[in-house]
């Protein structure tokens, strides 16, 4: 069983063809996907899909890059909703949209809603590592942890982060030939809070690479990270679905 910790199925052209991605993936041993929400306009588009699919999970949250078009009443409609997901997201700062006091009210307001329903979260973050960090530690979040979605950070940064409850999540960039900062957390990091995604249908792996990301690609980040970490691919697919199942208890 491998799990699949950030996929947008919602998205074209993963939508367009939703059942044969599913299947293709299916057929390379993936079982279970988080599908996380970027905004309010799709929350109900991804609970119909996870409703027909019993091996997808809903998310529900609100990115940052949409923090300056948030409404209080966004806010009341994902307190209302947010029991249906496992989780609450993606959430979180992003740098390079450069309205980090908005996104920091709406990541702070967010964490709180994850809080009151007892649910972990999905964490985005870019170029913003410290405040996250800092707002994290300040709104309690060891108390409902998650997972760092597609994390970019150092080691020292990771670390600091599992010492606040959460996995880290690599991804296709693992896969380059370039890659030296996921090398080194796929190397240095503990294999208890390491888990895989591939942010499809983004973050295509080397390899696949100019095609738009699919879900039975997750294995080439498998595959990778059983290189780095010098053992099988079925060590880690055993290893990364514990830990996720551990992180993301309503699965």
């Amino acid at each position: 069983m491998l799990i699949d910790t950030h996929c947008h199925l919602d998205l074209p052209p993963l939508s367009d063809q939703l059942d044969h991605h599913l299947e293709e993936a299916r057929r390379n041993g993936i079982t279970q996907w988080i599908v996380p929400a970027v905004c309010p306009d799709n929350w109900h588009k991804i609970a119909d899909i996870c409703r027909g699919n019993r091996d997808l999970f809903p998310a529900f949250g609100i990115h940052p890059r949409h923090a300056a078009e948030v409404q209080s009443e966004h806010l009341k409609q994902l307190d209302a909703i947010a029991r249906q997901g496992v989780a609450i997201g993606e959430i979180g700062l992003d740098g390079l949209y450069g309205n980090l006091d908005q996104q920091s009210m709406l990541f702070r307001e967010q964490l709180r809603i994850a809080r009151r329903h007892c649910l972990p979260v999905l964490v985005h973050c870019r170029n913003a590592i410290g405040h996250m960090i800092e707002i994290l530690r300040q709104e309690g979040a060891a108390e409902y942890g998650g997972i760092m979605h597609a994390f970019s950070g150092s080691v020292e940064s990771a670390r600091d982060c599992i010492k606040l409850g959460f996995a880290i999540s690599l991804t296709g960039t693992l896969t380059r030939p370039d890659a030296v900062r996921p090398l080194r957390l796929a190397r240095e990091l503990p294999l208890s809070h390491l888990v895989v995604e591939t942010d499809a249908p983004d973050l295509t792996p080397a390899k696949r690479l100019p095609a738009f990301n699919r879900p039975a690609w997750l294995l080439d980040v498998v595959e990778a990270l059983a290189k780095a970490r010098g053992c099988s691919s079925l060590d880690i697919v055993e290893a990364t679905s514990a830990t996720t199942r551990k992180f993301l208890p309503k699965l």
